[in-house]
């Protein structure tokens, strides 16, 4: 089930107008911009953030039994919708750690779990796709990505993972 129209329109301008900034940034790739959107800004904001994971819950399959937060983004949506859902919530690092338990998954046993990787904005779907290589690890069974932004072309989807990607909201949202 979708938010409503009104609804997601008004989400979309609320997420906008707290990540999108203007002025001067050195981007990733070492270009300069004069826009940048900072997804920590609403991600940071308990109202914003209890608004995207009511409506990101809203696309869990039925049959996800863990929603698995791709690390750093993922992990406080991950976070806020099992605290809404009551679904238990993994974490998945980039790398394990060096020390103490040395996972990469953390949050219990996965092993045959049905689970949703939980990104917050996803572009082309890398994190992504080494986050499923982690769970696939684990021995999960990845059934969903669930995104609140999904910026590339549509439909959404993730070249090599064979998984629906469902998003709620689009680059073209936030553009209303």
């Amino acid at each position: 089930m979708t938010m409503a129209a009104a609804a997601r329109r008004a989400l979309a301008a609320d997420i906008d107008a707290a990540a999108r900034l203007t002025g001067t940034f050195v981007l990733r790739s070492g270009a300069t911009a004069s826009e940048y959107f900072d997804k920590y800004r609403f991600e940071a904001d308990p109202r914003l953030l209890s608004r995207v994971a009511a409506a990101m819950i809203r696309l869990v399959p039925a049959e996800v039994e863990v929603l698995a937060g791709v690390e750093l983004g993922g992990v406080p949506i991950a976070t806020a919708m099992s605290l809404a859902s009551g679904l238990p919530a993994a974490f998945v690092r980039k790398q394990a750690k060096t020390y103490g338990t040395r996972l990469a998954v953390e949050g219990g046993d996965l092993t045959g779990k049905q689970v949703a990787i939980i990104e917050d904005v996803i572009s082309t779907g890398g994190a992504v796709r080494d986050a499923k290589a982690r769970l696939d690890e684990a021995g999960a069974i990845t059934v969903a990505v669930v995104c609140a932004v999904w910026r590339g072309p549509l439909p959404a989807r993730i070249e090599g993972l064979e998984v629906p990607v469902l998003s709620a909201l689009t680059l073209e949202d936030l553009n209303g």
